[in-house]
C-alpha cells in the first residue's frame, strides 16, 4: 500500500514546523504552499474564478516550537523530562489551537467570501469559488501540467495575513493533483482467491529442491509455506511476554467486512491465543469514498495482515483498527488524529507511504504535528519502509519513502528470515530479491540470478535533515549523500518482509464461482515489517513494566551496539549464495494453467546493501533475544 505523502522542507529541523517569513507587512508566507510542479514552463493559464475550491487550514497551536521541543525531551532517555508524558487533553491545552486563534482564522476566511464546513482541533475547513480562495491566500491559481494530465495549485507560495499572528500551520487542497494512498460508496466484496503452490518448506530449509538445478554452488530449499507466530515470537526474543495491557492501533483505508472472523479463524488454525471478548476494536468513518479509486478491496488483505500478525507476535495486547473514509491523505491524516486526540494506543502501525519526489510540503508540517502530539502523550508511530528498494526500477530516480522518511517516526525495513528446526533463529539478510526461472528442458535458471524484483525501502532522503539520535550511528558516508550537513537516513529497525520467507495469513476471499471463503496465503513486504516491530514494541512495553515506549527512535539508537540486543542483519550472513525455490499457480489459484517455476535469490537489494553496522536497509539491525528483555527495570 502506498500514499502520495507530504515532502519535509528542508527548512524542517526534526519535524518543527517551518517558519513562515514575512513577504510584507500584512502577510505571512505559509512556505511550501505552492507544489514543486507547478513550475512556469508547465503552467496552462489562470484556473476558472467559478471553479470550486475544498481546502483545509492547519492550526498551528499556540506553541509549535514548544510542541517540538517537548516531544524530544519526553523521547529522549538521557533527558531528564523523559517519560514525563501528557495526557491528551493536556497536550491540547497545552499546544492545541485556542478559541481565539480558531475564531480568528474563521473570521477571515468567511471574509473572503469561503464557506467553513467543519472545524476540528487541527483545522479549519472552508469551501467555495476560485474567486474567494484567491482572495483569502494572496495568490493566484493556475492550472498546470503534470505528467499527462492538468491540476490546479497556487501560482505564488499562499500567505495568510500577519493579524493572524501565527496561527496557521499550513493549507492544503489548493492544489487538487491526488493525494493518495496506493496500495455514497459502498465497500466492495474481496478481491479474487490467491494461493501459493507448493512444494513447500515446513521451516527454513526443511525441504531441499534436489530435482532442480543447483544456484550458486549447491542444492536450494523451496520456500516456507509461510512463518507463523510461534517462529516470529521465537526469532525476535519474544520469551514469556505476550503484550498484556498494551494497545496497538493499525491505520489503513476502508475495513475488511470479514476481519473479526478471518482473525479468529487464522488465530485457531496456526496455534495463536484465541482473541479474548472486546480484544479487537474498529473505529471506522461515518461513510467511505473514492473506493473505486482507491481499490477499496484491495486494502482488506493489509488490514487482515496488520491485524493477524501483531496478534500471532503478542497474542495479548489489545489492538484498534482505524480506517480511513479513503486512500486520501486528508482521510489518512484523521485516521492518525483520532488515535492521537482519544490516545486509542501507545503504538501506532501504518503499514502505508509512497516516494519522497511525491510528497508536499504542506502536509508535512501537518503529519508532523500530528506525530509530535502523540510523542508528547507517549504514542509512537511505526511506518513501513517500503518494497522497491532505491526505487530506482519503480520511479527512475533513488529516493526513499514517505511518511518513513519524517524524523518524527519509526521508519521499518525488511528483511529475508530463516527460521530452522525447532523455531530456531538461523539468520537473516537484506531483503532485496532477484528472479531467475526455470529453463524450458528444467536443466538450468535463465539469465541467473535474473532481474531485480523487490526489495525493503531505504536510502537517504533529499528534503529531511539528519535528526540528533542518528548522529555517531548512521555511517557519514550515508548521511552526506544527498547534503553535506547531513540528512535523515531509512531504515531505523527491521524485521521480516520478504514474501519468499513470508508470513501466513488467512483472508476471506471471492472464488471464480463468486462464493467467498476463508483461505490462506504467504504474504510479505514491509506491510508485514511494521506491524511485527509494533508487537515486539507491545512486548518490550510490557517488560518496562507497562510504561510507554512513545516515540522510539531515541531509545532505539541508545541501545545501539550492546550485546545481544540486535541481529546485526548482513546480505550474506552464511558465506555463501542463498536463494529458495518458488512453485506459483500460473492462474494464481490452481495447477490448471500450469505451474512457474522460479529461484529468487536473497540479499539482492537494489544498489543498497545490508553490511556490517548500521545499513540503509536494515537500519540498526532487528530485534534479538536481547532486545525486549532490555527494556526491563534493572535488578538493584
Amino acid at each position: 500500500m502506498a500514499a502520495t505523502l507530504p515532502m519535509i522542507a528542508g527548512a524542517l529541523a526534526l519535524g518543527i514546523p517551518a517558519a513562515h517569513a514575512a513577504d510584507s507587512p500584512a502577510r505571512d508566507v505559509l512556505k511550501g504552499s505552492k507544489p514543486l510542479w507547478a513550475t512556469a514552463k508547465s503552467d496552462k493559464g489562470a484556473t476558472s474564478d467559478s471553479a470550486q475550491v475544498k481546502a483545509r487550514v492547519y492550526l498551528a497551536g499556540k506553541d509549535a516550537a514548544g510542541l517540538a521541543a517537548y516531544a524530544r525531551a519526553v523521547s529522549d532517555p538521557s533527558s531528564p523530562q523523559y517519560g514525563k508524558y501528557l495526557s491528551a487533553g493536556k497536550a491540547q491545552a497545552r499546544f492545541g489551537a485556542t478559541k481565539a486563534q480558531v475564531a480568528a482564522v474563521k473570521s477571515w476566511l468567511k471574509s473572503a467570501g469561503l464557506t467553513v464546513t467543519e472545524v476540528t482541533s487541527h483545522y479549519v475547513a472552508v469551501s467555495g469559488d476560485v474567486a474567494a480562495a484567491e482572495k483569502a491566500f494572496g495568490t493566484q491559481l493556475h492550472n498546470y501540467a503534470k505528467g499527462a494530465k492538468t491540476y490546479r495549485a497556487p501560482a505564488q507560495t499562499a500567505s495568510v495575513p500577519a493579524a493572524l499572528q501565527g496561527a496557521v500551520l499550513t493549507v492544503t487542497g489548493l492544489d487538487n493533483a491526488p493525494h493518495k494512498a496506493n496500495h455514497d460508496d459502498q465497500l466492495p466484496p474481496p478481491d479474487a482467491v490467491f494461493k501459493n503452490a507448493g512444494p513447500f518448506s515446513s521451516y527454513y530449509g526443511s525441504n531441499v529442491a534436489s530435482t532442480l538445478p543447483d544456484a550458486y554452488g549447491h542444492k536450494i530449499p523451496y520456500a516456507v509455506k509461510g512463518y507463523t507466530g510461534k517462529q516470529l515470537r521465537a526469532a525476535y526474543g519474544a520469551g514469556k511476554y505476550t503484550g498484556k495491557k498494551v494497545r496497538i492501533a493499525i491505520t489503513d483505508a476502508y475495513a475488511s467486512p470479514t476481519i473479526a472472523f478471518d482473525a479468529a479463524k487464522y488465530a485457531q488454525k496456526n496455534g495463536d491465543a484465541a482473541w479474548k471478548t472486546s480484544q479487537l476494536h474498529q473505529v471506522l468513518p461515518a461513510q467511505y469514498t473514492r473506493t473505486e479509486e482507491c481499490g477499496a478491496a484491495g486494502w482488506y488483505g493489509e488490514e487482515t495482515l496488520d491485524v493477524e500478525a501483531v496478534h500471532a507476535v503478542a497474542p495479548a495486547a489489545d489492538v484498534t483498527y482505524v480506517g480511513a473514509a479513503s486512500c486520501y491523505d486528508d482521510d489518512l491524516l484523521d485516521s492518525l488524529s483520532k488515535v492521537v486526540d482519544n490516545h486509542l494506543a501507545d503504538i501506532v502501525s501504518n503499514s502505508w507511504g509512497d516516494v519522497e519526489a511525491n510528497q508536499t510540503p504542506d502536509l508535512a508540517a501537518a503529519y508532523d504535528q500530528v506525530f509530535q502530539l502523540g510523542a508528547v502523550q507517549g504514542i509512537g508511530f511505526y511506518f513501513s519502509s517500503g518494497d522497491d528498494g532505491d526505487q530506482v526500477a519503480a520511479s527512475g530516480v533513488k529516493q526513499v519513502d514517505t511518511p518513513a522518511n519524517s524524523a518524527w517516526v519509526t521508519a521499518v525495513g525488511g528483511t529475508s528470515l530463516a527460521v530452522g528446526k525447532g523455531d530456531k533463529y538461523q539468520w537473516e539478510t537484506g531483503w532485496g530479491t532477484e528472479k531467475a526461472t526455470l529453463s524450458a528442458d528444467g536443466k538450468s535458471w535463465d539469465a541467473f540470478p535474473g532481474a531485480f524484483t523487490s526489495g525493503a525501502g531505504g536510502g537517504t532522503s533529499k528534503t529531511v535533515p539528519q535528526p540528533y539520535y542518528q548522529k555517531n550511528v548512521v555511517p557519514k558516508a550515508l548521511a552526506t549523500a544527498n547534503n553535506a550537513a547531513g540528512n535523515r537516513v531509512v531504515p531505523d529497525i527491521a524485521a521480516i518482509a520478504d514474501p519468499n520467507t513470508g508470513f501466513l495469513v488467512g483472508q476471506t476471499q471471492t472464488f471464480p464461482d463468486g462464493s467467498e471463503k476463508y483461505s490462506e496465503y504467504r504474504i510479505g513486504g514491509t506491510s508485514l515489517a511494521a506491524p511485527v516491530i509494533a508487537a515486539v514494541q507491545a512486548l518490550a512495553q510490557e517488560a518496562r513494566g507497562g510504561k510507554a515506549l512513545g516515540f522510539a527512535n531515541p531509545s532505539i539508537y541508545a541501545k545501539y551496539g550492546k550485546a545481544g540486543v540486535y541481529h546485526d542483519v548482513t546480505d550474506n550472513p552464511t558465506g555463501s549464495g542463498l536463494a529458495v525455490v518458488r512453485v506459483d499457480f500460473a492462474n494464481g489459484l490452481n495447477a490448471k494453467d500450469g505451474l512457474l517455476t522460479s529461484v529468487r535469490s536473497l540479499g539482492k537489494d537494489s544498489s543498497l546493501s545490508a553490511v556490517k553496522g548500521y545499513d540503509d536497509v536494515t537500519g540498526v539491525g532487528s530485534p534479538a533475544g536481547g532486545y525486549v528483555s532490555s527494556f526491563a527495570p534493572k535488578k538493584r
